[in-house]
């Protein structure tokens, strides 16, 4: 059913009774240009430490708009403002939901993405479900104008998901985790009838009397058999926490939260479709091994895992694109949400390399990373830090 107000319109508690599927427009919003694609660093040679730049509470996730120099830092509790990262300060707070929102255990809200007319917010509202709400720009801040885009019930407390990107398509992808509890008791990772435990592919169309439109060639967009929810890009995932595009090539990096043994990151080439319809394996997969039962067709193995040995939870992050640590470019740097440690990842002439940077953001919990218009790539953790990864 389609949400054609200001409020979502659902059968609840239907998962996952939410928007119309038509095909997309041409023309997306804006989003950030490419960067200049330079040879890649030497990652082994960077050394790198945190440099502290504000507390909040519990910031989340951070993004840029399109010709602005400071970035939107949203969190948990539902307060989004710009910052000035050169300063260090809020220069201003432009959303609070926080009567709005559930912000305990593993809700709250999640992820933004923000493009020239509209701030995207994903969100754990009062009944544990999850909303993905449009709110209109207006100058610096936001001009009050709302409208529901997607709503999606939670059958359980953990494994929303939550993260928002805007894809080098203008498409606004949604990460969606499996609906909780343990072991997807659901097969949500499996079923493409649902949206649990897969990433959307959408164009909002707020303005418009639906609420978004179904780009063409989604896997499931001319679906008449309902094999498939039409909005439905990538399936076989279980809490994909963070994911982002590599502003140089257009590849989609999705860092997926392990069951009970390992974590993993997965690449998925623009140049081979972008993801376009993978099944990244859960719950039959965990990481590269069997969970319970064997791949599954169009089965994308991640290029990475670790052991729980090593950390609990992958906090991905993004393939760095700035100028500030030259022998870091073209490396994938993400962490872990428990031990706090960063890592980096490289991909060359088809072997993956692996190192970790030694360095640790300040009293753990690293939730989230985030990149500016420059490139340059940030730390976010629930103990309030904010933080630069900067040259040593």
């Amino acid at each position: 059913m389609a949400s054609t107000g200001d409020e979502p319109a659902v059968e609840e508690p239907a998962v996952g009774e939410a928007g119309a599927a038509t095909d997309a427009p041409e023309s997306p919003d804006p989003v950030l240009p490419p960067t200049t694609v330079r040879p890649d660093g030497d990652m082994f040679a960077a050394d790198v430490t945190l440099h502290a730049l504000l507390t909040l509470d519990e910031p989340i996730d951070m993004a840029v708009a399109p010709g602005d120099d400071l970035v939107w830092i949203a969190e948990r509790a539902g307060r989004v403002s710009r910052v000035d990262m050169e300063r260090g300060e809020v220069v201003e707070t432009v959303l609070d939901i926080g009567a709005e929102t559930e912000a305990t255990g593993e809700q709250g809200l999640l992820g933004i993405a923000v493009t020239d007319r509209w701030l995207y917010a994903n969100f754990t509202d009062l009944a544990g479900d999850t909303r993905v709400d449009a709110f209109e720009r207006e100058g610096t801040g936001l001009s009050g104008r709302r409208r529901a885009i997607l709503f999606q019930a939670q059958p359980f407390s953990n494994h929303n998901g939550g993260d928002l990107a805007i894809g080098p398509d203008g498409f606004l992808y949604v990460a969606f985790g499996d609906g909780g509890s343990g072991g997807d008791p659901l097969d949500a990772g499996q079923d493409p009838t649902t949206w649990l435990g897969a990433v959307l592919r959408i164009e909002p169309t707020p303005d418009a009397a639906e609420p978004y439109a179904v780009p063409a060639d989604n896997p499931f967009a001319a679906s008449q058999d309902g094999a498939g929810r039409p909005e439905i890009f990538l399936t076989g995932v279980r809490n994909p926490w963070r994911l982002s595009f590599d502003r140089a090539t257009g590849d989609l990096w999705i860092a997926d939260v392990g069951q009970d043994a390992y974590e993993e990151v997965t690449v998925l080439l623009a140049a081979n479709g972008g993801g376009l319809g993978a099944n990244l394996g859960w719950r039959l997969r965990e990481g590269l091994h069997r969970f319970t039962g064997d791949e599954p067709p169009d089965h994308a193995d991640p290029v990475w895992e670790y052991s729980q040995d090593d950390g609990c939870s992958v906090t991905g992050g993004y393939v760095y694109r700035g100028s500030a640590i030259e022998d870091l470019y073209g490396a994938y740097v993400f962490g872990d949400y428990c031990t706090s440690r960063l890592w980096a990842l490289q991909i060359s002439t088809g072997e993956v390399e692996f190192r970790e940077l030694g360095a640790e953001v300040f009293g753990g919990s690293l939730a989230s990373f985030g990149e500016d218009a420059h490139g340059e790539l940030y730390a976010l953790s629930l103990n309030g830090t904010v933080a630069r990864i900067v040259p040593r």
